[in-house]
């Protein structure tokens, strides 16, 4: 799995945009010095994933608020994901990204071994550098309110306590 520090490897294939359309995306361009939060999920049309997705999209303007952009990713082709979000999982405010071939998850560490991609979420800082990484089991959804809370704590750029928030001051180093 990456680690902590390392820099998110190049991604350049298909993505789903918001306005529905299919093309081709290179990360580290659209991302163009900007905070990340990428999400891997296993698989389009599951069970958990939707809630996933739907809670990013919710939170997704505080992300932006906070100088960040959003995008998903799984081993289903871009035309799942449109069929997907034409159908029961509805629009989506950022690009789900298409990694067929499955050489991004696998180089981000991310690849099951029955070829799908792990729950797992990266924060990436506006130099491209993994902050953050979380994994879950499958079967577990991740909570994206505390993903957030993650995001602005790592460029609140100093010591965060337990369960910080914005609202409250940074650590003093003594």
């Amino acid at each position: 799995m990456i680690a902590i520090g390392q820099p998110l490897p190049p991604f350049q294939g298909d993505a789903l945009w918001p306005d529905g359309t299919i093309s081709p995306m290179n990360l580290a361009e659209w991302r163009h010095g900007r905070w990340l939060v990428l999400f891997f999920y296993p698989l389009d049309f599951t069970f958990v994933c939707p809630t996933e997705i739907r809670g990013f999209a919710r939170l997704h303007g505080a992300f932006v608020d906070a100088g960040g952009r959003v995008a998903g990713v799984s081993v289903d082709s871009a035309y799942a994901h449109r069929a997907w979000c034409r159908g029961d999982l509805g629009a989506v405010p950022f690009p789900l990204l298409s990694d067929l071939d499955r050489s991004f998850t696998a180089a981000c560490g991310m690849l099951a071994p029955r070829g799908h991609a792990q729950r797992a979420t990266l924060i990436v800082d506006d130099d491209g550098i993994v902050q953050s990484v979380a994994a879950a089991a499958s079967n577990v959804g991740r909570s994206v309110q505390e993903t957030l809370r993650q995001f602005r704590a790592l460029q609140a750029g100093g010591l965060t306590p337990c369960e910080w928030t914005p609202e409250q001051p940074l650590l003093e180093a003594v």
